[in-house]
């Protein structure tokens, strides 16, 4: 047995132990504890920001919750698109904006949008500005989605390299596809409350389709956790889904913090490789941040 030649003090054996410590911290050996980590970074992929006749919260104000948040980047839409302009406008490079065209100027376009030749004119005008990404949120349901002019905004879409963000239902996403088979579709609200199941097989029907999270019922359980089946869909399907607030009324930006919140909790519960790509990876990929 070899022992030291000489005593440490205790004063000496507290350097060393500190020593310790710094080398593994600086070679990454060190365990971090988890209630010391940033929040997982989060793309909001459904944020508007109305401007009728006023926001909830001026740009700046916007742009503190998301960074108390964590939250690094947003698909941004607004009716009219006025918002979408302050919003990239006011941005300070701290925050990752990628636009949409909203096809609405008035609440009341949402329900005639799908059969007005003007609205049509509106993306193209939009389009113009060249800062947009995508066309959406905007509302299908069932047959509505069969129209002419539905079909002239989705093969546009497809030409200008745009995404489409739609509110709709499996029937009316079908539809989309039947316009033009290589639409890409962000689908807000994931079918609400549509079986699991079903949501899996439009998934593997459609390469080009992610779903987008906010209102999806059913992916916890009354305590917080994860149900089986929306855990095994994340965990064999993590590249295609994303995440939202839908700040479609003031109430949702006045629970903001809390919504993100949920999803951190059960975002938790998913290996961590999964969890970064529903949270922000997918957004990175797709829109390209």
């Amino acid at each position: 047995m070899i022992t030291a030649a000489l005593p440490i003090p205790s004063d000496g054996v507290r350097r060393l132990r500190v020593l310790v410590l710094l080398a593994l911290a600086v070679f990454g050996l060190l365990p971090v504890r988890a209630d010391a980590e940033e929040p997982i970074e989060i793309f909001d992929a459904h944020l508007h920001y109305n401007w009728e006749p006023k926001p909830f919260l001026a740009p700046p104000e916007v742009f503190a919750l998301l960074k108390q948040n964590n939250v690094t980047g947003i698909l941004a839409t607004s009716r009219p698109n006025t918002g979408t302009y302050a919003l990239a406008e006011a941005n300070t490079n701290e925050l990752w904006v990628v636009p949409f065209i909203r096809p609405y100027r008035v609440r009341a376009d949402i329900a005639t949008w799908m059969s007005d030749p003007s609205i049509f004119d509106l993306v193209r005008e939009e389009y113009r500005r060249g800062i947009y990404r995508g066309v959406g949120e905007f509302h299908l349901s069932g047959r509505a989605a069969a129209t002419p002019e539905v079909k002239r905004v989705v093969d546009f879409a497809v030409e200008k390299n745009l995404f489409l963000h739609c509110h709709c239902d499996a029937e009316a996403l079908q539809i989309l596809y039947t316009h033009n088979a290589k639409a890409r579709i962000v689908w807000a609200h994931t079918g609400f409350s549509l079986d699991v199941a079903k949501v899996r097989d439009l998934l593997d029907t459609h390469s080009e389709l992610w779903g987008e999270l906010s209102y999806r019922s059913g992916i916890t359980d009354g305590s917080g956790q994860l149900t089986q089946a929306w855990r095994e869909l994340f965990e064999n399907h993590p590249d295609r889904f994303m995440l939202g607030s839908d700040t479609w009324i003031n109430e949702r930006w006045a629970s903001y913090s809390n919504i993100m919140s949920g999803y951190r909790q059960w975002l938790g519960q998913l290996p961590p490789a999964a969890a970064r790509k529903i949270a922000s990876e997918n957004a990175k990929r797709l829109f390209g941040g």
